[in-house]
């Protein structure tokens, strides 16, 4: 049987995870596919650890970048960051080799540069591991949707975010509390900034961009909050008003223009996105022909990461050589990056202020100097600092002028803390 050869540099969890599947479900493959997938070499610093996974040790190597002269028609590269991770990709498509990545920073910051290189060699650079894990959303735009123009994402795209909110919401934990617990289990890292600050999902909601509108995108041009000040009380406040906390990855063209954005937000308790809780990711795509349609699944780990490696693999070996939308190759005009300041969304306020007659009047008029409508208010019979909490939703206004508004309200001497805003989306 023709076998096709893959070497793996970086042998980490999702590493070990590929070295497995591939070596479990070998037969499976094979008699799917009629091609032998076959591991030219597994390249790590551990050696150890990589022998203990029953590669031969003439197949080890201990860097990647002597790994890259040996024979193999696939270099799935596994090791993250943006530094050596793109200067083995870049050299392993100048040797003409395909390459497989999950490698979302790096597909985020220089995809441009290394699919055009990729196009120009003739290789393939596959990705279907750098978003939601084992769900196919990328397999799903490229191939499913693709005769439909994307009109909207929304994305619960990182799982130990989700993970986090969710024992804030259904245990009433801190935030501080519910990452502990995170840690413990191995849903966060050491160092969670990437996920809690909502950088992980910037980069992935950066590609699916990529992907659907026909532009390429960064990471600088994604509008970013994390959700370290999320408190139980707004969590319990949003229950009150319907709606429950996420941290949302959103793209969507609204007249020829691109809002890209991730931050903690405000969705109604009974649209299903709601539901998506712990680790799991959701994707929700919606294109002009096929309506809603939803990815639902583990974002993350040894196993759903490898899965998705493996298809990518898969897709090489029989052909399939698809890059990335041919339109982000050619010149033309392409949609304009929306400023965070021009989003027009409804939003929550939580004014911490003092307990006495007039104070939700001088905050409502400020709010009418400056256009926004006030949807619901209630005012919560709890000491917090020696004021209580006026909360607020407001009516669709333009993101500046709630920033302007909260400006001067702040200012106010009946207001003792910084108000706290959080986007709502109906969806």
């Amino acid at each position: 049987m023709e076998s096709l050869k893959v070497g793996i540099i970086g042998c980490g969890t999702v590493g070990s995870g590929v070295v497995k599947l591939l070596t479990e479900n070998k037969k499976v493959i094979s008699e799917r596919i009629g091609k032998d997938i076959e591991i030219a070499f597994v390249a790590d610093r551990d050696v150890e650890k990589v022998k203990r996974l029953g590669i031969p040790e003439e197949k080890i190597v201990d860097d990647g970048f002597k790994a890259l002269n040996i024979e193999c028609d696939v270099v799935i590269e596994l090791i993250g960051g943006t530094t050596i991770a793109k200067d083995i990709v870049s050299l392993a498509i100048e040797k003409g080799k395909h390459v497989v990545t999950a490698n979302k920073a790096l597909l985020a910051d220089y995809g441009e540069e290394l699919f055009k290189k990729a196009k120009e060699k003739g290789v393939s650079l596959k990705f279907e591991a750098s978003v939601g894990g084992g769900i196919p959303v990328i397999k799903a735009l490229r191939e499913g949707l693709v005769g439909n123009r994307i009109k909207r994402i929304y994305g619960i795209i990182n799982g130990t975010a989700n993970y986090i909110l969710t024992e804030m919401t259904e245990k009433g934990m801190t935030f501080d509390e519910a990452l502990k617990k995170a840690q413990e289990l191995g849903y966060a890292e050491a160092d969670p900034t990437l996920d809690v600050e909502g950088y992980d999902a910037a980069h992935k909601i950066a590609i699916l961009t990529t992907l659907s509108f026909c532009r390429w995108l960064k990471t600088e041009n994604v509008y970013v909050r994390g959700i370290k000040d999320i408190t139980p009380l707004d969590i319990e406040l949003a229950s009150e008003f319907g709606y429950k906390v996420k941290l949302l990855a959103i793209s969507k063209l609204i007249d020829g223009e691109l809002e890209v954005r991730v931050h903690p937000t405000m969705i109604p308790e009974t649209h299903i996105l709601s539901n998506v809780n712990s680790v799991f990711n959701a994707c929700l795509i919606e294109g002009d022909f096929v309506g809603d349609t939803l990815y639902y699944g583990k974002g993350a780990g040894e196993k759903p990461t490898a899965s998705a490696v493996v298809s990518d693999i898969v897709d090489i070996a029989i052909g399939n050589k698809y890059f990335v939308p041919e339109c982000l190759f050619k010149e033309g005009d392409k949609p304009k990056i929306k400023a965070p300041e021009e989003f027009i969304s409804s939003f929550y306020l939580r004014f911490t202020a003092v307990d006495k007659p007039g104070v939700l009047a001088k905050i409502s008029k400020i709010l009418a100097d400056y256009g926004i409508s006030i949807k619901m208010a209630l005012q919560k019979s709890i000491n917090i600092n020696g004021g209580v909490p006026v909360v607020m939703t407001t009516h669709p206004a333009c993101k500046s002028n709630v920033q302007k508004a909260i400006e001067e309200i702040d200012k106010l001497d009946v207001i003792l803390k910084p108000t706290f805003v959080c986007m709502i989306e109906e969806l």
